[in-house]
């Protein structure tokens, strides 16, 4: 229920939402299921389709060999969504649909049972806007292929397009889409699916917004992370703000038509941080970014790890922690670390970062939360106990705003935090 916001206008940024009382940092403004959602390629396999829930063996769908869930109850309770694209799927195999087909597939055969969804309460699907006119031809051929795709996929549930709602545009229904879809994260900000909740696209976009979004599962929660006054307008941002002013505005402008006009992107706010050291070098840590995200993606840990310290050791005289691409590379040499078990060195490369993101990620910023308890947890593994009390109490700090203090993720940190003291405790009394 919207008790703490309100649709209205907001000058030239159109239709958005308002605060309808004065609010604190930490307040749950709104909670919302999807109107529709899929997990993503890369977290498929790894999650119950149903509740996002993470499980190393899941259960899966017998007859598409595709959906998977945690347990029998979690599959029927997902059956209704998964009756129709179940048969789908299965006409295709070995062919996979991308994510943008399945997730719009799912949608048209929502609207088709014309059922209304609470996720509507503030704006329906029909109400969203498409940016058609304003895209690109290379945007528009992108959505009429992704069309003819959709036709085939679906072509065991729809024969031909007169059993489609009336009215029903399908490159105007992508659009839709494509402009106001959300990333499903799990606690820990990593990419597990991605949504359709039509009442949070009235937010408008700020490079420095007042909210922040969070998941627990599929279920997105609104939270206020600055001190909001009544009427004043509610926002999130759109994309990762650790970018640069430029690239920010490039890619807005790509995926939703039109142009930050923001102060942090009208001053160039930190890009000389951003862009700090020799230029030379850094140009080559932004060539080695897709090959190391690729290398990322394929879990090729060894091999990114060789990439990584390859240039950062090059780049150390040369390249402050504050640039925005050795940064990248010193987050991907920790996950490396990570994941090969070599602590000591994830920790070197994590206590790297926390400078950095407390420049770019200010006050309370989910992704900064989450980076302070990964190094928390590498200090307390590494049994540095003081230090991993202090830094987990600054990623405690953080997460019960953006997180709530309800989330399982807080709920984690709140006993790491606990064991992490009575160690302490025990240590020092046996000094």
């Amino acid at each position: 229920m919207a008790r703490y916001l309100q649709r209205g206008s907001c000058g030239h940024r159109g239709e958005g939402l308002r605060a309808s009382t004065t609010l604190a940092p930490g307040h749950l403004l709104y909670s919302a299921s999807p109107y529709a959602c899929i997990p993503s390629k890369k977290a498929r396999g790894s999650i119950c389709e149903h509740c996002f829930c993470r499980k190393e063996s899941l259960l899966r769908c017998s007859r598409c060999k595709m959906a998977r869930y945690c347990d029998s109850t979690c599959q029927k309770l997902a059956w209704p969504e998964h009756k129709c694209e179940c048969k789908c799927l299965r006409s295709i195999i070995p062919q996979v649909p991308t994510d943008m087909v399945r997730l719009v597939a799912r949608i048209i055969f929502k609207l088709m049972t014309g059922s209304f969804c609470s996720s509507e309460e503030l704006y329906c699907v029909s109400d969203l806007q498409s940016n058609i006119k304003q895209m690109s031809d290379e945007m528009k051929e992108g959505l009429g292929h992704l069309a003819v795709m959709l036709q085939f996929y679906m072509k065991e549930e729809i024969h031909d397009v007169s059993q489609l709602v009336p009215g029903l545009n399908l490159l105007h229904l992508f659009g839709q889409v494509m402009c106001n879809c959300f990333t499903i994260s799990d606690g820990e900000m990593q990419e597990v699916g991605i949504g359709l909740y039509p009442s949070m696209s009235l937010l408008n976009h700020s490079c420095d917004p007042n909210c922040v979004m969070v998941f627990e599962g599929k279920l997105l929660r609104l939270r206020a992370v600055q001190q909001i006054q009544q009427d004043e307008e509610l926002t999130i941002s759109y994309i990762d703000v650790m970018a640069t002013s430029q690239e920010r505005q490039r890619q807005i402008e790509k995926q939703y038509c039109f142009v930050c006009d923001c102060k942090h992107c009208e001053t160039g706010h930190k890009d000389v941080d951003r862009l700090a050291g020799e230029e030379r070098c850094w140009t080559k840590a932004k060539e080695l970014i897709p090959k190391v995200e690729e290398l990322q993606a394929a879990a090729k840990w060894e091999q990114l790890l060789d990439t990584c310290q390859a240039f950062t050791s090059k780049s150390q005289d040369v390249l402050p922690d504050t640039n925005l691409y050795l940064l990248k590379m010193l987050d991907a040499t920790m996950d490396a670390c990570i994941h090969i078990a070599r602590w000591e060195e994830a920790l070197c490369y994590g206590l790297r970062t926390l400078h950095p993101y407390q420049l770019y990620y200010a006050g309370p910023h989910p992704v900064r939360g989450v980076q302070l308890m990964r190094v928390g947890k590498l200090q307390h593994h590494q049994g540095k106990l003081s230090q991993a009390l202090d830094t987990l109490k600054q990623a405690f700090d953080i997460l019960k705003v953006t997180h709530g203090r309800e989330h399982s993720l807080t709920d984690n940190l709140r006993q790491l935090l606990a064991d992490c003291e009575a160690e302490l405790s025990s240590r020092l009394e046996h000094v």
